[in-house]
């Protein structure tokens, strides 16, 4: 996807559903570093949730993920349709996040890690409650998810991370992204 087929398409999904967009432009390439970094290439498959242009997707295929363990979340049609010719060996899912089961997705089996490039921002604390439940229900032991925000704080309150039994660590920042994002960890207690 040429720099700006990309942007059109960021663009036109932002102007039809603005909330489930979050963000004023594409994430650049050093959030993608930023949040792509800790994804090992040997972790089982990686769950990516909120995928739109395919920036993160495309990040992690440069580090040499292979594309056959990537299982792709994106609810917008368009984008849904643009990330399966991109990355026809992907599993490409059109559904909400919070709704993510191995009952009804098969390809969920095996997930090591998670990527998430959701507005969590404009989500309630119920949508983070049942987000972070259907992610971590299907991911396994010691597995982690990585998430930016446009914020200084992790995203999701406290009170919903105590009721998952996860905790969150901001482990970057990135002042080289269009606005500034830090990069947080969920994993589960010990």
């Amino acid at each position: 996807m040429t720099w700006l087929q990309e942007r059109k398409q960021f663009v036109k999904a932002l102007l039809s559903n603005p909330a489930a967009i979050g963000a004023v432009a594409p994430s650049g390439p050093a959030l993608a570093a930023a949040i792509t970094a800790s994804i090992p290439r040997s972790a089982g498959k990686v769950l990516e949730l909120g995928c739109g242009t395919g920036v993160f997707t495309r990040e992690m295929l440069r580090k040499g993920v292979d594309p056959a363990r990537l299982v792709l979340v994106e609810q917008d049609a368009a984008m849904s349709s643009s990330l399966r010719t991109q990355f026809p060996q992907a599993a490409v899912l059109q559904v909400s996040a919070q709704e993510l089961s191995r009952d009804s997705h098969p390809e969920l089996d095996g997930i090591g890690a998670a990527i998430c490039g959701l507005p969590l921002r404009n989500m309630s604390g119920a949508h983070h409650h049942r987000l972070l439940t259907a992610v971590f229900d299907v991911m396994a032991e010691g597995g982690s998810m990585e998430l930016f925000t446009y914020g200084v704080r992790c995203p999701i309150s406290p009170g919903v991370l105590d009721a998952c039994g996860l905790s969150a660590r901001r482990v970057g920042f990135v002042p080289l992204n269009l606005p500034p994002a830090s990069v947080f960890r969920l994993a589960r207690r010990p």
